[in-house]
């Protein structure tokens, strides 16, 4: 029997060709790995020795068999020959290099020290990695999460369907990711939405009309305010409203319907002076409305129509200002943009200046000479049918089309769905997926009555086929139980594909596949490269760096009106698309990773620029920006989308933000804190006023709370001088000054954000590690474990010679054993 290395060995040379070429795709993987942990070696010598006698005096009165914190004991392993315990030794070297321990207040050896321990174990155990490569196993069953699902039908069917409101939402893992195998699980109650789901589907992507009139409303946030352009669909000189994106599903008659936001009396805002308000399709205008001006009668007291109501006659008025705004229209089947705006009024307010409202007095107020507002868009329909139109999913599609008379139906049915087979289950059809596909066509076609309506019940049988929903990578027959193996290039298109787009390989990428090629390192990082200039690869932003940032909590943001009156959906907004702009720059320019924390620009518009206090930016276009003062701003760690997804409705917290800086940004995350821990008090003792690091710094007087803030709290310290929604200050409300220097786990100190950041730039490598390991995570759907790091490694130390770019970092993750690699089950 060969041994598992012979094994793997000759998988290599048969899956990769002779002997040279094996030679040289080894070369591309492994080569490096030699001479740059030597020469970190060289650089940084330490031996067993030296290990054993930190650990025996730093380490082990805490790690030991009888205490063992932490849940790891450090005083029996063997310091000399670290490959015999790579789990304990990578943990070790994560505290090392993170600085976490020993724990403040405790001796610490000095900086040589950590590095030169760290250096060693890190070299011993990255050229045991390099000799026998260990990548690992992910899950064989991986089901396509909301995400997926949606770019899949996008790209193969060319329809873009909302489908959060058709599929449960995903779980997110540990990882921080929700395309993680071990929780996308299937239960009978999802088995069902997707059945669901892919009828509706298959039946808007053929064109089929639906059996009756639907109706769909969309609403506008509650919160957000319609005094500018809301957005680029729209017109220029217009105000508020909404665009909505909507698929008509077939060529006939459609209702629009508008409702216009209310105060809570059920007063429609804004009706003492009149005003336009527009319908249009694809930008052409459908209808124009005037609403508002006619009321008559005495009105009710401003801000006051709570306590007392006004004449009948007005009263009627402002409460069904909009019962008739409403238009019937014939529109074409397919993808349309309803948009629904004000036309734009200038003028300057005369009178005594009204301080912007929140908060209850808001709630209230009829603004009865101010901006009216859209609060819904509701669409019907159809009510009268006319055809199936030309729409692009029927164009991709209908590949040919049948001539009744030639008799070719079922030749051109064969051809269709063995194209959308390829292309969903992501390898080559073979007879039994088109034998089963014609089935259903065949059904369709003699209950349906029609040609179409046989592909489509092939398509909805498709569509929830095991092998469009699941992503499976099965052992080899031919392959030893727990031998390592290369995967097949069919196999890695897929992985590549969801990877850089969260979707379906293209027409290029399984071309590719199927030839054999992809796995050539010259072919693969053309793949890469081609792919990451497509548009699709923007799913690195909305996807992979929302979730690790954590962006998608934006949603969940929220502003108390009496410490932050400025609070908004706008101002939400600005933040979400400061920070998808600025990382879609960094990708797009191809810049290095360390930029995301240097860079002294960013892209604002005038409701952010205002907030963040930079003058001459107008309108609600963003544009870049640099930033007059790099005190305040610059870099991810300026940004108020992070800073207010990690703090309070009514305060900052510094726990937040440093739970966040160790979790993100330097892969270190902290234990999850103990079930019984008090909530922080709002004020001092005695009701006085405190700031935030005098309450902290109480509850820090609790032994079991010390050790776990003393690494949290200080990077949160330096970062204080930003407010719960990211503006700059200098003082709390109470008149004190602030303090936001703070004193690192490894002893230093900084000052504010340029303290911090100059820390972060100050090991470059520590940073690019961290975008590393979450890519890498994020590319193999699972969460990365002591045999992964060495890995990690690998890629840093390849892409420092290029400065942490992007690219560099997204190819060493596609060229490591991980991607490529697979370890067969040992049962």
């Amino acid at each position: 029997m060969p041994s598992s290395t012979e094994t793997t060995r000759r998988l290599w040379r048969r899956a990769c060709g002779p002997p040279a070429a094996t030679l040289g795709l080894w070369l591309v993987v492994f080569a490096a790995a030699h001479d740059g942990v030597g020469a970190a070696a060289e650089a940084q010598p330490a031996s067993g020795a030296d290990t054993r006698a930190m650990l025996d005096r730093y380490c082990v009165s805490c790690h030991n068999e009888r205490l063992q914190s932490g849940g790891l004991a450090l005083d029996d392993v063997d310091a000399g020959r670290p490959t015999a315990n790579p789990e304990i030794w990578e943990r070790v070297i994560q505290k090392l290099r993170s600085g976490a321990m020993p724990p403040g207040g405790r001796p610490r050896p000095d900086l040589e020290t950590y590095d030169a321990v760290a250096s060693r174990l890190e070299t011993t155990l990255d050229r045991a990695a390099a000799a026998n490569p260990d990548p690992g196993r992910t899950s064989t069953v991986h089901r396509l999460n909301r995400t997926e699902y949606r770019h899949a039908v996008r790209d193969f069917l060319a329809l873009d369907v909302d489908v959060d409101q058709l599929l449960p939402g995903d779980e997110t893992s540990d990882t921080g990711f929700d395309n993680n195998a071990d929780v996308l699980s299937i239960s009978t109650a999802q088995l069902e939405r997707y059945l669901s789901a892919a009828r509706r589907i298959s039946r808007l992507a053929v064109g089929l009309p639906p059996t009756g009139p639907g109706f769909e409303t969309f609403e506008v946030p509650l919160l957000l305010l319609q005094d500018d352009r809301q957005a680029p669909e729209l017109p220029l000189g217009s105000r508020g409203g909404t665009a909505i994106r909507y698929h008509f599903p077939a060529d006939g008659e459609y209702l629009i319907k508008i409702g216009l936001r209310t105060n809570w009396q059920d007063y429609v805002l804004g009706m003492g002076t009149a005003q336009q308000l527009d319908v249009r399709i694809d930008g052409a205008l459908v209808k124009r409305f005037t609403v508002g001006g006619g009321a008559t009668g005495r009105p009710a007291p401003v801000t006051f129509t709570i306590a007392e109501p006004g004449d009948p006659s007005w009263e009627a008025y402002v409460l069904h200002a909009d019962d008739d705004l409403e238009v019937r229209v014939p529109v074409d089947a397919g993808p349309r943009v309803v948009g629904v705006s004000f036309v734009r009024q200038r003028w300057e307010p005369e009178g005594v200046y009204q301080v912007r409202q929140a908060g209850e007095v808001l709630s209230n107020d009829e603004a009865y000479h101010g901006n009216a507002a859209v609060d819904s868009v509701s669409i019907g329909g159809p009510y009268a049918l006319g055809g199936t139109g030309e729409t692009p999913s029927r164009r991709a599609i209908f590949s040919c089309d049948p001539d009744p008379a030639a008799d070719d139906e079922r030749a051109c049915a064969t051809e269709i769905l063995s194209a959308l087979a390829r292309r969903a289950y992501r390898r080559p059809a073979t007879a039994s997926d088109r034998d089963t596909l014609l089935s259903f066509y065949d059904r369709g076609r003699t209950e349906g009555g029609s040609f179409d309506a046989g592909i489509q019940l092939g398509l909805e049988r498709l569509l929830v086929d095991p092998d469009f929903l699941l992503r499976m990578e099965l052992d080899p027959p031919t392959v030893e139980p727990g031998a390592v193996y290369p995967l097949s290039d069919v196999e890695v298109a897929a992985r590549l594909s969801f990877f850089l787009w969260s979707s379906l390989p293209d027409e290029s990428l399984l071309s590719a596949a199927e030839q054999g090629t992809l796995t050539q390192p010259a072919v693969l990082t053309q793949q890469v490269r081609r792919m990451l200039a497509d548009p699709r690869s923007h799913s690195l932003v909305d996807d992979f760096a929302s979730q690790w940032l954590h962006l998608r909590n934006l949603d969940e943001v929220q502003g108390d009106p009496v410490p932050f009156p400025d609070y908004d959906d706008n101002l939400i907004d600005a933040f979400r698309q400061e920070t998808e702009l600025f990382l879609a720059s960094t990708l797009r320019d191809d810049r290095s990773v360390l930029e995301l924390l240097s860079a002294d620009y960013s892209f604002v518009n005038e409701r952010l620029a205002r907030h963040y206090g930079i003058p001459g930016v107008y309108g609600p276009r963003f544009r870049r920006v640099t930033f007059p003062d790099r005190e305040q701003r610059g870099g991810l760690l300026g940004h108020g989308s992070l800073l207010s997804l990690t703090s309070y409705p009514t305060r900052t917290s510094p726990v937040l933000r440093g739970k966040w800086l160790l979790d993100t940004i330097l892969d270190a995350p902290p234990p999850s804190p103990p079930p019984d821990v008090p909530a922080l008090p709002d004020r001092g003792e005695g009701g006085r006023p405190e700031s935030v690091r005098e309450r902290l710094e109480r509850h820090r007087a609790s032994p079991t709370c010390a050790a776990c803030h003393a690494m949290i709290d200080p990077p949160g310290f330096a970062l204080e001088q930003f407010d719960g929604l990211g503006a700059w200050r200098t003082e709390y409300p109470h008149g004190a000054p602030i303090d936001a220097s703070a004193v690192m786990p490894s002893g230093q100190t900084v000052e504010g954000l340029v303290g911090l950041r100059a820390m972060l730039l100050s090991q470059p490598e520590q940073f690019a590690g961290t975008v590393a390991s979450k890519l890498l995570s994020f590319a193999l759907g699972r969460q990365l474990d002591h045999h992964d790091r060495p890995f990690v490694r690998q890629v840093v130390r390849d892409a420092a010679a290029d400065d942490y770019r992007w690219s560099a970092l997204i190819l060493g993750v596609v060229r490591s054993p991980a991607f490529l690699m697979r370890t067969a089950a040992t049962d």
